[in-house]
């Protein structure tokens, strides 16, 4: 799977939903922006991390981090691997020195934990291409990336389709992420039911 390196580009308020807010990851060399809905406590923690705010007391990403260092493990780099049913889907790739684990994460949980142990954060082409937007740094759109985003907007409804899910199906049996592959068979099931 073609992997982008990301950064964090902003964060700011949620004007559509209160107690969220939204996290603007950018790729590292190109224009595309990611948004990305956090939760209030996920976006407190990034602000404190990012402004090197100590606080007294540690929160849950601090915790983990003393944990795994203790065990002798180490985060070395988060990746967001799909989207299904508007829900982004991250792994979270840990070492001890003699093996390598994934686990799966939230994407906010995912970011947090990027930034609490200062690894790279990676996205797939394929989630760039349908929830990237094309924007500079500032959150300005020029005519041209408009024109852009908009095609990719309606290049976005064609995707879900019972043969793009039966491949990301089989893509998914293929790397033995059964829970995700369940998720895609019941998509396609309620797909295929809705055009009987």
């Amino acid at each position: 799977m073609k992997q982008k390196e990301l950064r964090i580009v902003g964060l700011s308020y949620s004007k559509a939903s209160a107690g969220q807010y939204v996290l603007v990851l950018g790729e590292k060399r190109g224009k595309i922006k990611l948004p990305i809905i956090i939760k209030e406590n996920e976006a407190q923690f990034l602000a404190l991390k990012l402004e090197n705010i100590k606080t007294s007391r540690p929160v849950i990403f601090n915790i983990i981090k003393t944990l795994t260092d203790s065990l002798s493990c180490e985060l070395f780099q988060v990746s967001i691997t799909h989207i299904l049913e508007g829900t982004f889907h991250c792994k979270l790739h840990f070492t001890n020195m003699s093996e390598e684990y994934e686990i799966a994460a939230s994407i906010g949980d995912t970011i947090c934990l990027a930034v609490e142990y200062g690894c790279s954060i990676y996205c797939s082409e394929e989630v760039m291409k349908l929830a990237g937007v094309l924007m500079d740094d500032d959150g300005n759109v020029d005519e041209e990336q408009h024109k852009s985003n908009h095609k990719k907007k309606r290049e976005f409804t064609t995707v879900l389709n019972v043969s793009d899910l039966e491949k990301m199906l089989d893509k998914a049996i293929e790397n033995e992420e059964y829970e995700i592959a369940s998720q895609i068979r019941d998509k396609i099931t309620e797909l295929k039911e809705k055009t009987r």
